[in-house]
């Protein structure tokens, strides 16, 4: 299955997005901001990032700027509560894949996450 970084400054959540993809069969990691989940990503090959848009240190919109330059294969999937932040990454749209709004099911991520690898945008941001 895929690698996948968990880039999300809520641990709880970001624990349950994690648990819920390693039930699907992925290798998941994790990081708690932008620039802890560069350095992450600088660490190994991943398949998938995603990130929340809005944290401290480095938000998800930098972060998804600064991977898809380093790492143009890697597929990027955005998540916010926000829907100003949204907006924001419509810059990004070649870039990313979707924006996943929060709060999201277990069956929600799981089903954006398998479009995200299958290369299928579902509404791009």
């Amino acid at each position: 299955m895929a690698r996948i970084l968990i880039t999300e400054d809520e641990e709880s959540l970001r624990r349950f997005v994690a648990r819920a993809l390693r039930l699907d069969g992925h290798e998941t990691f994790e990081a708690g901001d932008g620039a802890e989940g560069l350095e992450r990503l600088d660490e190994g090959s991943f398949d998938l990032l995603l990130s929340d848009i809005r944290m401290p240190v480095m938000d998800g919109i930098e972060l998804a700027h600064q991977a898809a330059a380093r790492f143009p294969e890697m597929k990027i999937l955005l998540m916010t509560g926000y829907a100003e932040q949204r907006e924001r990454a419509d810059d990004l749209a070649s870039k990313i894949v979707d924006v996943v709004p929060k709060p999201f099911a277990l069956p929600d991520i799981r089903k954006a996450v398998a479009r995200a690898l299958a290369g299928a945008a579902s509404q791009a941001a």
